[in-house]
Parts: C-alpha cells; structure tokens; sequence
C-alpha cells in the first residue's frame, strides 16, 4: 500500500474476495478455515476483506478445502509484490526504452550501478520497513536493470556522482569498497560515463537532488525528478529544458571521466 494510493491492492482485494466466495460456497466457515491454517480469526477476516495480502498458505488451504482444483491457488501469481515503487514504475518503463540516459546522483551511487549488497542495504532499510518477498523481488528488478548496460551497447549511459555519494559507507567499509571498484569496472564499459562531481562545486545545484534525463527512441526529451516520497516524469519541454541546464551546469563542474576514475580508485585504497 503507497501514500499515493491508500486503498490496499485490487488484487489482495479480489483474491480475498474470491477466497470468501469458494469458501462459503462449499458451506465452510470461517472458524473452520482458521483452524485448518492456523491463523487468528481477525487475520483470515483482514485477508477475505482485502485489507492484508492473502498468504500461500491461505490459498492452499482453501483451494483444498473448497475443492477448487487449483483456481484459487493460481491466484498467487497476481499477489507478487511490485517490482518498483508505484511512483516510479513510469520512469522504468521509460529507462527501458531510452536510447540514452544521463543522470545525476548527489547521495547515492545511482541504482544501474550498484552492487547487490549495496541493493539490498539500502532497499532492506526502507522505512516503513517491506516485507521479504518485496525486498527480494526490489533487489532482483534492480540488478535486471542493470543488464541494460551491457545488454544495450548502443545506449548511453552517463553517471554523474556528487563525492559525497562515494563516502557514505552504506554497508560498511568493505562493502563500499567493492561498491567503489564496480563503478570502476562498469566506467570501462564503452557506453558507459562516470563523473565525479568534487565537494564545494556547484554547491546550489548539487544539493538540490537527483535527476535523470532520458530520450526516447522516437527523440522525445524527458526528465526525470526524484525525492525522499514523491517522484515525477516530465515530458513538458520547458520542465525538460529546465532540468537538463541544471544537469549541463552541473556535468561542467565534474571532473573527466579519467580524472573521476582516478579519483574513485584513490578513494577505494583510502578506506
């Protein structure tokens, strides 16, 4: 469930739904069914009623017990959870069509680049926190997307990386190092740009948060703005236009790509 969409999932609510149907169908009630699963009454009643995922475990046991040859056990299918927050999922679809994109990370090392530790730390610790299977499901779309880089040769890619981002230690020292020496490695990659930005450049614009500017294979200009809860894709060319001077300003203040990798493998021998 998103701040953007307070109601729980349609698929949570249609499956619960379905589950209540089947089970009363078959002249079962709901005390019975809790003491097939296991489960609290008010938690089988949250599951019928939508409000919580219906669990694997729900679904095996109502299927038997309505004797519903497998209908309502499919329905986990529909139940995996998201690959992608709601509020980006439009800007993936986009990332994956682009025949190039730049961005812009003041804090982060950006997602294409990270290593699966580092993935996994930074999704793990969401807050309020997910559950495992959405943490799984995040990491492994993450490290799908990256398959892009090497995948998709005649794509640009251009990373620009505010130093901060390289010196937070997520995961611990070890950790940002092998994270260090990834972006090294994927930097090597013909199609691929990675740009310092230095402390003390730029100051206004590199504090104002991460951007990403795309183009589609039709060569349509988009931009791509991101905060700590909300997101937005702008296609308006005036927004776009805005948005790539702030990327242009800040990519000229950058060092060069043999001066920034220079500087992350110095910075990787310091930790």
């Amino acid at each position: 469930m998103t701040e953007a969409n307070s109601q729980p999932p349609m698929a949570w609510r249609y499956c619960g739904n379905q589950v209540k149907r089947w089970r009363e169908q078959a002249g079962a009630t709901r005390e019975e069914l809790c003491k097939e699963t296991g489960y609290h009454y008010e938690y089988v009643k949250s599951m019928e009623n939508g409000r919580r995922k219906p669990t694997l475990r729900l679904l095996q046991v109502a299927d038997e017990m309505c004797d519903a040859h497998g209908l309502l056990l499919s329905a986990q299918d529909y139940l995996k959870p998201e690959p992608f927050p709601a509020r980006s999922q439009e800007f993936m679809q986009a990332e994956a069509e682009a025949i190039a994109i730049h961005s812009y990370e003041p804090l982060l090392i950006p997602g294409l680049l990270q290593t699966e530790e580092y993935a996994r730390t930074l999704i793990s610790e969401s807050c309020p926190p997910l559950d495992d299977e959405t943490v799984e499901e995040r990491v492994n779309a993450r490290l799908r997307r990256q398959e892009a880089l090497r995948a998709r040769p005649s794509v640009v890619f251009g990373f620009v990386v505010y130093e901060a981002a390289l010196r937070t230690m997520v995961g611990g020292r070890e950790a940002m190092k092998r994270q260090l020496q990834h972006a090294l490695t994927e930097s090597a990659l013909r199609n691929v740009s990675v740009q310092v930005l230095p402390m003390g450049r730029c100051p206004g614009l590199a504090l104002n948060g991460s951007l990403v500017l795309l183009e589609s294979a039709d060569h349509e200009q988009m931009a791509f703005a991101e905060g700590q809860k909300t997101s937005a894709l702008y296609a308006d060319p005036a927004k776009v236009s805005s948005l790539a001077q702030t990327h242009g300003m800040i990519r000229m203040h950058a060092l060069s790509v043999e001066e920034s990798a220079d500087f992350i493998g110095e910075l990787k021998e310091e930790l």
